[in-house]
């Protein structure tokens, strides 16, 4: 039996966890931390993977893969990258376990000589192998792209949100220029926000993070920030010119085409899981998930309705030769013939794991060559003939995404603020959050001080001219205003 999903007004975060639940996206595992990814979670990984990695090749870029285990003493060679991760590192220390009294403890004979990590994220060992890659003007760029999965031990976690090992990818590249890397990097912080706007429907603002907020051990990160329903920031996406620190580091040189040997210029960038927490709560409702069409799982289902045996034959064959048709054009459609299912259990179910569109298809139906055509996202329902019916979900389908974004685009202009004062500041800040853009005048201790205030960060510093100012808080020059929210 369905449990009920909280209403947002009431308690947002359990609403999350409610829609997060019934959609049967994940839930938690039994390694505190950690997440089991159900069906219905890894098919929109698997989309949002599918088409990034289509726009990741598109622009030059190929797959590889690297080991999960880590020397310990690669971490200690770029001293900002350790200093970074060092505190949500795991730990190898002993290669086995033994048998004692019927169970089982560590092995103390087995100790290794050099402990290993389980990556949080993979510079180190990557720069060590493009080590052996790079000799010559001519092994550059290397454009490199891997699919894995990370450790990072948080303690305070939340499904997709913020988990202890999540899902990723992680882009490494490395180049001849300092010019080539940071087009690389834009590059790919544009690739991003495609993404985010064209198949996740979720508008972005894009920027540089301060220094304090930099990626540990790059020159700049780049980012895209999103704002959830509850007028909150979540960092959708980051790419980072990495400079020279892990060519110095790992000892990566080239010969140019003068014969001068010099070091190679890097970057990195990715997405992880948490992109599917950002589009629940940039779109969902208190009904359930909903999902964009480019990433649904199951784009349409069919739910056959019949109250004997002759009727179910009858709608069946109608419902499967609609499916047949609808596959036939590249929707990813369902029938859900199950029998132990009332059919109202079935819309329920199906609403709450987003499907964008539902056929029903009952007796009268198949005798009026028509159906129940039903949107996730508005709960319209309309009758539609038969004839005719395929280009026209297919229209549906493109008409519910972009319909999708703009209400999204809509939400954040409306939770958009600009601000002069520090006391405006805070109270937009508590009446309604959002994103707000106000002078600051560039120092790490304003930036701390308004953090430890008012738990708002600056997101994102926009690229570009813009406005000159004061602070808000000091009075001092400000050259253009940075964004602030409270975020995820």
């Amino acid at each position: 039996m369905a449990q009920k999903i909280t209403k947002r007004e009431q308690d947002y975060s359990q609403w999350y966890l409610d829609v997060v639940r019934e959609a049967k996206l994940a839930e938690h595992s039994p390694v505190r931390g950690t997440m089991v990814i159900r069906p219905t979670g890894m098919g929109l990984w698997e989309n949002m993977r599918n088409a990034l990695d289509t726009m990741f090749k598109e622009t030059g870029h190929e797959n590889a893969y690297f080991p999960i285990f880590i020397p310990k003493s690669f971490l200690s060679k770029e001293a900002q990258h350790v200093e970074g991760f060092a505190k949500e590192c795991a730990v190898v220390t002993h290669s086995r376990l033994k048998a004692v009294d019927g169970g089982v403890e560590v092995d103390p004979d087995s100790r290794l000589e050099e402990e290993l990590i389980v990556r949080p994220t993979s510079e180190t060992i990557i720069w060590d192998t493009y080590r052996n890659w790079i000799q010559s003007y001519r092994d550059l760029p290397i454009l490199i792209n891997q699919w894995a999965n990370v450790v990072r031990w948080e303690m305070r976690t939340r499904l997709f949100l913020r988990t202890m090992e999540f899902l990723w990818q992680e882009g490494h590249t490395a180049h001849a220029t300092r010019e080539e890397a940071v087009a690389e990097t834009k590059q790919m912080l544009e690739v991003y926000r495609t993404f985010a706007e064209e198949y996740m429907a979720m508008p972005v603002l894009t920027g540089v993070k301060t220094e304090s907020e930099r990626f540990a051990g790059a020159e700049d990160t780049y980012c895209i920030e999103a704002l959830m329903q509850d007028g909150k920031a979540l960092q959708a996406g980051t790419s980072h010119f990495l400079g020279q620190n892990f060519a110095k580091a790992f000892d990566v040189t080239f010969q140019d085409s003068d014969g001068e040997h010099k070091l190679v210029w890097a970057t990195s960038w990715g997405v992880s899981t948490r992109l599917i927490g950002g589009l629940i709560m940039t779109h969902s409702d208190d009904s359930g998930l909903v999902i964009p069409p480019k990433l649904a799982p199951t784009q349409i289902v069919i739910v056959p309705i019949y109250r004997n045996d002759e009727q179910r034959a009858t709608v069946l064959e109608y419902g499967s030769a609609l499916m047949d048709e609808l596959k036939a054009e590249g929707i990813r459609v369902k029938l859900d013939d199950r029998d132990n299912y009332k059919p109202g259990f079935k819309f329920a179910e199906h609403e709450a794991q987003g499907v964008p569109l539902r056929i029903a298809v009952g007796p009268r139906d198949v005798e009026n060559n028509n159906v129940e055509l039903a949107r996730r996202d508005t709960f319209e329902k309309n009758i539609e003939s038969r004839e005719g019916l395929v280009p026209k979900v297919k229209s549906l389908l493109e008409i519910i995404q972009d319909d999708l974004y703009k209400t999204a685009l809509k939400r954040r202009e409306e939770l958009t603020s600009i601000v002069d004062s520090y006391e405006e500041f805070k109270k937009v800040l508590d009446d309604k959050g959002g994103f707000i853009y106000a002078h600051w005048d560039g120092t790490a201790e304003t930036e701390e001080l308004i953090k430890n205030e008012t738990k708002a960060t600056i997101r994102l510093i926009p690229f570009g001219d813009g406005e000159e100012g004061t602070c808000m808080v000091t009075g001092k020059p400000s050259k253009k205003r940075v964004v602030f929210a409270r975020s995820y």
